[in-house]
């Protein structure tokens, strides 16, 4: 496959042979009608002359001498004929009986009817091409035939000189055209090369620079074009990117809250499984033995179900069909109730509740859920007492844990995003997503601020 220069090259001198041909053959053939109409006018005015002296002469006898002088004098060659076609003077053959009859002659026969007639052609005595001019006159009541002839062959040797002239001109300036054109085809190769290199790096994916080309209209809005196609692309592959991150989290998650699952009915299931097989093996079992093993039968499959209301609760919310409804609630008093029910399961630790009661219009289920959820998580994570504040605009759980790392605070509210590597356990991972959602159908927002080993601060703001 040709570059771009051997094409150019290849093209251009195609046309310089075209050209070339073409010219010569036209130039050719309209110096040669140019010099034939020259020649042609230049004997017919020497015939006028030689007419008039030859009629002034009245006497043809010593025509011959002066066919030779005016041959020497003009170059050319002149015969004059009789009316019966017989050649009386030549001046380029001293043998007359030689000489063929000319009454057959095409310019003897065109002069004879309209007193002028012309002929190119070969001699067949001379061997060269001539053109012939011949004229009918009248001499002493006699008809006689002037004929003159020149020699084409001059034409071939101005052409030659002609054709070379013309050659060295169009050489000249098809050249030069060339050297542009070459130079021109380089920058284009270079132009074309960065078009190429650009779009191997697209097709590699790689980090591909902007593509700037301002040599042409066409250039540039290829380029322009193409940095448009990168754009999309590199987006698509951000897209992409972020798309396979996304199925890649929740894969994990997946895989972790199934973990989670397992590992949350790992032990109510063991429970009832076990004190179900004792009471069924024993029949003899006191019945206040039986009566705890139900209980802790009745308190694990409790459990079971309220971590099956929550995933069905998560899944509602994240849908959006979770319903409300909204009525005036005290809110020291349903904070008071979810620390009387935290107190059953947290025996030993202290829940500080101050501040002032106000009244709210909330879902009393689904707020007393998210407050749970934050006293909750406080107990878990934290050794000392757990503080909440009841203020005007807003309801803050303090507490001195573990607390939060910076990098992890933009993530705690994701559904099941569990910290892990510091101690922050959520469980599922639903809890905090499960208070997020009920207070944005409150309207109400959870400003969390934590620092690392010291505490963390969970205020919901109304």
């Amino acid at each position: 496959m040709l570059k771009i220069h051997q094409l150019f090259l290849r093209t251009y001198i195609a046309i310089f042979a075209a050209i070339l041909i073409t010219l010569t053959l036209v130039t050719y053939f309209w110096a040669k009608n140019l010099y034939l109409n020259q020649i042609e006018k230049n004997l017919i005015q020497n015939i006028d002359t030689l007419s008039i002296v030859l009629d002034e002469m009245q006497n043809i006898h010593n025509i011959t001498n002066i066919v030779k002088n005016l041959r020497t004098e003009l170059n050319l060659r002149i015969t004059i004929i009789n009316e019966d076609g017989k050649v009386i003077a030549e001046s380029d053959k001293l043998e007359l009986s030689d000489i063929n009859n000319h009454s057959n002659r095409v310019e003897i026969i065109q002069a004879r009817n309209v007193g002028m007639g012309k002929d190119t052609r070969e001699s067949e005595t001379l061997k060269k091409e001539l053109l012939y001019i011949a004229k009918k006159i009248t001499i002493e009541n006699h008809i006689y035939y002037i004929r003159m002839a020149d020699y084409t062959n001059k034409i071939t040797d101005n052409f030659m000189k002609l054709t070379f002239d013309i050659f060295l001109f169009i050489t000249f300036f098809l050249i030069i055209a060339f050297l542009a054109t070459y130079f021109i085809s380089i920058r284009i190769k270079k132009e074309a090369d960065s078009i190429l290199y650009f779009l191997t790096q697209l097709s590699n994916k790689k980090q591909s620079f902007p593509l700037n080309s301002t040599y042409t209209y066409e250039f540039y809005k290829i380029a322009k074009l193409l940095n448009k196609v990168a754009i999309k692309l590199s987006k698509k592959e951000r897209q992409k990117a972020k798309q396979t991150a996304k199925l890649k989290l929740a894969n994990r998650q997946k895989d972790e809250i199934i973990s989670a699952l397992s590992h949350e009915f790992k032990n109510p299931i063991a429970i009832i499984s076990g004190y179900s097989e004792t009471i069924l093996n024993d029949e003899q079992m006191p019945q206040a033995m039986k009566n705890k093993f139900l209980r802790k039968i009745q308190t694990n499959a409790i459990k079971m179900s309220h971590i099956i209301d929550k995933l069905r609760l998560t899944l509602k919310l994240e849908e959006g069909k979770q319903e409300i409804l909204l009525l005036p609630c005290s809110m020291k008093k349903l904070i008071d109730n979810c620390v009387s029910d935290l107190h059953d399961k947290y025996k030993n630790r202290e829940i500080i509740v101050l501040g002032e009661d106000i009244t709210l219009n909330v879902d009393e289920t689904l707020i007393s859920m998210a407050i749970s959820n934050l006293i909750e998580n406080a107990l878990k994570y934290s050794e000392d007492e757990v503080i909440v504040k009841i203020n005007e605009n807003s309801i803050c759980i303090i507490d001195k844990g573990i607390g939060i790392e910076i990098n992890e605070l933009e993530n705690i509210n994701q559904k099941f995003y569990r910290v892990s590597n510091n101690g922050w356990n959520n469980s599922l991972g639903l809890g905090l997503f499960i208070v997020q959602s009920v207070l944005s159908l409150h309207n109400f927002n959870l400003e969390i601020s934590s620092e690392f080993e010291k505490g963390s601060q969970f205020c919901i703001k109304y």
